[in-house]
């Protein structure tokens, strides 16, 4: 059983150029889901990237699996345990499904043996088995989507970043989203996901970060989130009203009725 946090940051600061984007942020994972909330520009995909070690932090510090990441040689140790679906991500519309996801599970180093297997489970798990022959080129937007999923989840990471997963899924389809992190999360892995859909957070997280400016504005599970709500906040649930609250208690000037 693991005894300590699958990722954990201490103090940090990142930005890019001269613009700050995270200050002073603390944080600790532990396998489970957790939802980030937060306003274009809070600093949601900086903190995926981060957590990625695609972007190395400017200042703090930054532990992955018990040990801390200081160095590239350090990072592309931990990054074989690291499953991440970016906004956009790259592929060659030539290659069929099955050969994308395999590309990603050789890139993190899954076992060749295991690879063939890997692939067809990943697939499997998005629903999309049946068009392990098509041609990337030829999918939805839809398909793109889970087939990222399915890249990110291949060879069960121990740490799963996503970024707005569920962007060109139908209804029928987040649900079943919902259900594979899930059922990842009860496996044992952690799962970070950024989106600006409050209901998936609400159904899916066992814990919500309300980020803005780069900093948490609330943590907790997603009933405290709904708590917060005012009277007078906007939204059309306890947990919209709850999170335009932690926004707006943040806000000078501004108020929950913004």
């Amino acid at each position: 059983m693991t005894t300590y946090p699958v990722a954990r940051l201490t103090a940090l600061a990142q930005g890019y150029g001269g613009r700050r984007v995270i200050e002073d942020l603390d944080l600790s994972l532990q396998p489970g889901v957790t939802g980030l909330l937060g306003p274009n520009g809070a600093g949601k995909t900086t903190l995926l990237r981060t957590l990625a070690t695609i972007a190395p932090p400017r200042s703090g510090r930054l532990e992955l699996f018990g040990g801390p990441v200081t160095s590239e040689r350090q990072a592309r140790r931990v990054r074989r345990r690291i499953g991440y679906l970016p906004q956009d991500f790259g592929y060659y519309p030539a290659f069929s499904l099955t050969d994308f996801v395999r590309y990603c599970a050789w890139l993190r180093e899954v076992p060749s043996r295991n690879i063939d297997s890997a692939t067809r489970e990943a697939l499997a798990a998005v629903g999309l088995a049946g068009r392990a022959r098509d041609r990337m080129k030829s999918l939805s937007g839809g398909m793109l989507r889970r087939a990222g999923i399915a890249a990110a989840i291949v060879g069960s990471p121990s740490l799963l970043l996503l970024d707005e997963p569920t962007v060109g899924l139908d209804p029928a389809q987040r649900l079943d989203f919902r259900e594979l992190i899930r059922s990842l999360a009860r496996a044992g892995t952690a799962v970070v996901l950024s989106t600006h859909l409050v209901e998936d957070v609400g159904a899916a997280c066992d814990t919500v970060l309300v980020l803005d400016d780069g900093r948490v504005r609330h943590s907790g599970p997603p009933q405290g989130l709904a708590a917060l709500a005012t009277s007078t906040a906007p939204g059309d649930s306890p947990l919209e009203r709850g999170y335009m609250t932690a926004l707006g208690n943040h806000r000078p000037g501004e108020g929950a009725a913004c």
